[in-house]
């Protein structure tokens, strides 16, 4: 019941062909291959040569800037009312009339 059957593999073609196009299937084809080759590529640590445009800037020196943010004090938070002074509600809450 895998793809080892033929008509399977003929089957799932048929199906990509209807819902992406016979237009679409070789870029997307196309586009799997260069992913997975530059997966490859990335992974062995081997690296495509650069672009002319990109050749020319990859001698210089990149700049880094760091700012530094010095961390706040914690503030602790003052209530406007001492909890004593506080009063319980007059009516418990289920005896109040639903507005």
């Amino acid at each position: 019941m895998g793809l080892d059957n033929p008509i399977h593999i003929a089957f799932l073609l048929i199906l990509l062909l209807l819902v992406f196009g016979a237009k679409r299937l070789p870029e997307m084809g196309r586009s799997l291959g260069d992913g997975m080759r530059g997966f490859k590529d990335a992974l062995s640590g081997q690296g495509t040569p650069l672009p002319a445009d990109a050749a020319s800037t990859a001698g210089a020196t990149p700049t880094l800037t760091v700012q530094v943010v010095q961390p706040v004090a914690p503030v602790a938070a003052q209530a406007a009312q001492p909890l004593a002074a506080v009063q319980a509600p007059a009516q418990p809450l289920e005896q109040v009339p639903a507005a």
